[in-house]
């Protein structure tokens, strides 16, 4: 789900001793392209890492708006009432512009290395929940002095403040599940690295924060979900592997179904830094339409397609082609599952209904690639240069001219399709079950006919690969393309026939 947080982006940068200017020059570059933030990881027992607090504090003074924190900070070797004094100090000095990434502390042998607790995991958990009431206490002013006892820190009479001038949050580096509850109940954001947390894992540990925040008698809302991103974007398959329109599809889907607003970059490339952030605008942009999508009542043609919504919801699913192009059937239309019938009485509010929209945007974007899928084809057929003068070429050409480009292209697309129906498989379609049993059949259904989908896709590649290296024609590649368009469109379509109306009335999206 999407907690509508304001979207922000910002860099994680390596703190390396040998090249500190490079790290501060890549710090203003973070603000002079736009950014919002700059991170660096805390590792105080590491000599080849400059000291995170000193450097946060240079690059702050080198800069005029982004703000900075730790990615995340050693708690073991930074008392909690000196930490909580220090981020409060630099936020004053900065006019409010310092957050504090924290952790429980990952590497304990080395923390112990260096005159550190010699703590468990269980009991660096333990002493994280107690330093994050005893920093909250530090920066609140009301009240007399700080008396906490605790199994790892006990505060007898300290004095509070200094207090920051804005409430700075506290962000956890969490993975695990009592680390995940920890976050839910008592933190103001949520940190994981996408090394760790790929974003098919997110929707469960983004369940288990909304639980334990719930327990707590908190809104899951309250929790910010940040993400450390990397990538490449000159890359061909996975996640964030491709150029930025790939990006901004991938992280606007992130922020509107698993709730991330904000991106932190880790790259030391300046190259990448400014791609990021003439991305950033773009993935606002399409986080705002989808959030504030608006509908007009529409009506329905029951006659043509009796399933779909009707009444007063006024989302109109897209209608399948009425022709097919390939005569391979791949499945039985006929046999699909429907879902619960529309309530003719149900209202819906223009925030409901764009969950719905939300689907058939994506949707119709995948449809614009398939037809410049088809476009492309059509022009390799009419005349292209050979696989060797493409690649000597391919700086100077568009993806449009040769079958080289077109290689690239196809794959993009293929991955933006997997990638689609991996979110759904992995956080929509479990998230649907649990709110409405009745929605299970349709459900596994539409996850029979991703696998499919994927069959159908190796079967373009393949065509692809077959005609690049001549042992194929390109009327091969149009019956493999013509197949794919005919599933395609077809499983798109039937998925907005029977959740559209589901996505509003369960707010899952």
């Amino acid at each position: 789900m999407d907690y509508g947080h304001e979207l922000v982006f910002g860099t994680f940068l390596t703190p390396a001793v040998e090249d500190a200017e490079r790290v501060i020059a890549l710090a203003q570059l973070t603000e002079q392209v736009g950014l919002d933030l700059v991170t660096v990881q805390d590792h105080p027992y590491q000599p080849r890492l400059l000291d995170a607090w000193t450097l946060l504090s240079v690059i702050a003074a080198h800069t005029e708006r982004v703000s900075v924190s730790t990615n995340v900070a050693n708690l073991p070797l930074r008392h909690p009432v000196v930490l909580a004094r220090s981020v409060a100090t630099l936020d004053r000095i900065t006019g409010g512009r310092v957050e504090l990434g924290l952790g429980a502390g990952g590497f304990l042998e080395a923390v112990a290395a260096n005159a550190g607790p010699q703590l468990t995991a269980g009991e660096s958990i333990t002493a994280l929940e107690e330093a994050i009431g005893i920093i909250r206490e530090v920066w609140s002013t009301t009240g007399g002095g700080i008396r906490l006892e605790g199994k790892h820190y006990t505060v007898k009479g300290a004095k509070r403040g200094p207090a920051p001038v804005h409430d700075v949050q506290i962000w956890l580096g969490a993975y695990k599940p009592r680390m995940l509850a920890v976050t839910g109940r008592l933190a103001d954001g949520w940190l994981p690295s996408s090394a760790y947390a790929p974003p098919e894992e997110l929707a469960a540990m983004n369940k288990a924060i909304d639980e334990a925040a719930v327990a707590a008698g908190r809104d899951p809302s309250a929790v910010r979900r940040l993400y450390n991103i990397s990538g490449n974007f000159a890359g061909h398959g996975g996640f964030l592997q491709g150029p930025e329109e790939l990006w901004i599809e991938q992280l606007t889907e992130l922020t509107l179904t698993e709730g991330i607003s904000t991106y932190i970059l880790a790259s030391d490339d300046p190259d990448d830094i400014r791609r990021f952030g003439e991305l950033a605008p773009a993935v606002r942009e399409a986080v705002a339409a989808g959030r504030t999508t608006t509908t007009t009542i529409t009506p329905v043609d029951t006659t043509a397609a009796p399933s779909l919504p009707s009444g007063n919801f006024s989302v109109v699913p897209t209608p399948p082609p009425a022709t097919k192009r390939s005569a391979i059937q791949p499945w039985d239309e006929s046999d699909r599952p429907t879902g619960p019938a529309l309530d003719p009485t149900r209202v819906y509010s223009p925030q409901q209904l764009a969950s719905g929209e939300h689907l058939i945007q994506v949707h119709d974007h995948l449809r614009a690639e398939l037809d410049q899928i088809r476009d492309l084809v059509e022009q390799v057929a009419a005349g292209s240069l050979g696989v060797g003068q493409a690649r000597s070429h391919i700086n100077t050409m568009t993806m449009r001219q040769n079958n080289w480009t077109l290689g690239v292209y196809c794959e993009t697309y293929c991955r933006l399709v997997t990638t689609h129906h991996s979110i759904e498989d992995a956080a929509l379609f479990p998230r649907l079950r649990r709110a409405d049993p009745a929605l299970a059949p349709v459900v596994d259904r539409l996850q029979e006919e991703h696998l499919v989908i994927h069959d159908v896709l190796e079967g373009v590649d393949k065509a692809l690969v077959a005609l690049v290296d001549g042992s194929a024609t390109i009327d091969t590649l149009r019956t493999s393309v013509d197949l794919l368009e005919d599933t395609l469109l077809s499983h798109l379509s039937y998925e907005e026939r029977e959740l559209v109306e589901p996505l509003a009335r369960l707010g899952v999206m």
